[in-house]
């Protein structure tokens, strides 16, 4: 069955779910969205093995615009985000030259391994492309202790604040700027809340493989149960994923002052049972007569290099990290990370957030201010300076290209997004 035939069927069900509605329940109309201009300004090293493709600066300039639609009438709701996207610069040129380098991210948007195709490639040449998608299209069916929604849409869990070993569903890169929208996936999803305030979350995620199929291999079936045990919350998981068989098992309790949560999971792969750990404390306070919340958060990678060899061959003999960095659901290479954060409330409108990623495995870090200042209702304006720190060969300083001298290092990154919500 092609692509558009199978996005006819979907629009087929929400149709009919939409149509189902009693005719005397009086329909609630919602939109909105947003328009994001986007400057991306990095400088490269001088034995950076991306100067053999680009020059420096490396320079981008993006958009999203981002359309939002919700009817709901009575239990029942339509939820549907169209998105206009524009890439343009330098990374287009990388993604395509080093499209075999693990680091390097493809920053076309597709779905190529979704259910539905509900991307389309408007123009593409060698430096840049214009896309539209539907990153969210699903029917919300809401009962008075249940909820069931099928279509495109995210979800998240876990309780790591910077590193989400039990979130694989599309998971944001730590050092990502705007963490504003998830892309979505497509997806069934049910919660069942208890009178106890404790409750029932499972999904399935359905995909393709890499023959463009739908296959069982590749998708997700997963259940996770959130608790109350007094002051105390608690979460169990339990999936399959990729044909892996994935526990876990979280909290959260006070401490003090602070709050500490953390997550433990155990994944079951082909060769071995891997643990990965999240654990944070976080907490908030005045100081200099501004208000301040803190996060300091580490996280055990079971996946990463051991050693700090992130050589292609090194890599090459992890398929297990490999497979996860290209999936997206692993951003770090290594065993060990810190990170700390700060949200500094410099005036109610002006936000500044001090990041440190910390790569405790090879001493390398990245180091970054972001600002977010809403300058006028409705219009934001969003900022980071973006500094790695590390010698050649480690993760943050530049991994082995594989090439003499020549690593995929980067250095000094400039983000700039003016946004304007309607």
């Amino acid at each position: 069955m092609t692509a558009c035939k199978q996005g006819l069927r979907l629009s087929g069900l929400i149709l009919a779910c939409f149509l189902s509605v009693s005719v005397a329940a009086a329909p609630a109309v919602f939109t909105g969205g947003h328009l994001k201009a986007q400057f991306l300004f990095n400088t490269l090293p001088e034995d950076s093995l991306f100067l053999d493709s680009i020059d420096t600066p490396a320079t981008d300039l993006n958009s999203d615009l981002r359309l939002k639609f919700n009817w709901s009438a009575d239990k029942v709701s339509l939820n549907t985000d169209y998105q206009l996207i524009s890439r343009q610069g330098d990374s287009i040129v990388l993604a395509r030259d080093l499209s075999g380098a693990v680091t390097v991210p493809n920053p076309v948007s597709n779905d190529d391994f979704r259910l539905f195709d509900l991307t389309h490639v408007i123009s593409e040449d060698e430096n840049g492309f214009l896309v539209h998608r539907l990153d969210r299209l699903f029917v919300d069916v809401t009962g008075t202790q249940a909820v069931a929604r099928v279509g495109r849409q995210a979800v998240s869990w876990g309780n790591g604040l910077i590193y989400t070993p039990m979130d694989f569903f599309n998971p944001f890169d730590p050092a990502t700027v705007d963490k504003e929208y998830k892309t979505g996936d497509d997806m069934l999803y049910g919660q069942y809340l208890k009178q106890n305030g404790d409750d029932l979350q499972a999904v399935w995620v359905v995909r393709r493989n890499s023959e463009g199929e739908v296959s069982s291999d590749v998708d997700s079936i997963s259940a996770k149960y959130h608790g109350f045990a007094g002051d105390k919350e608690y979460d169990l998981l339990l999936a399959e994923h990729y044909e892996e068989f994935i526990l876990g098992v979280g909290g959260i309790t006070n401490v003090g002052g602070a709050i500490w949560r953390g997550d433990i999971t155990l994944t079951e792969t082909q060769t071995d049972t891997v643990t990965s750990v999240v654990s944070n404390l976080s907490y908030s306070w005045v100081g200099w007569g501004h208000n301040i919340s803190g996060v300091l958060e580490y996280f055990y990678n079971g996946f990463g290099q051991s050693d700090g060899d992130y050589s292609p061959g090194a890599l090459a003999a992890n398929p297990d990290l490999v497979e996860r960095y290209a999936r997206g659901e692993l951003f770090t290479l290594g065993r060990h990370y810190i990170a700390a954060s700060a949200l500094i409330e410099v005036t109610p409108l002006w936000l500044l957030t001090p990041n440190v990623f910390f790569n405790a495995s090879d001493g390398s870090s990245l180091v970054q201010l972001v600002s977010s200042y809403d300058f006028k209702q409705d219009w934001q304006f969003l900022t980071a300076l973006s500094i790695p720190i590390g010698p050649s060969g480690t993760e943050f300083g530049g991994i082995d290209s594989g090439i003499d001298k020549k690593p995929l290092s980067t250095g000094l990154n400039l983000f700039a997004q003016l946004a304007w919500y309607f």
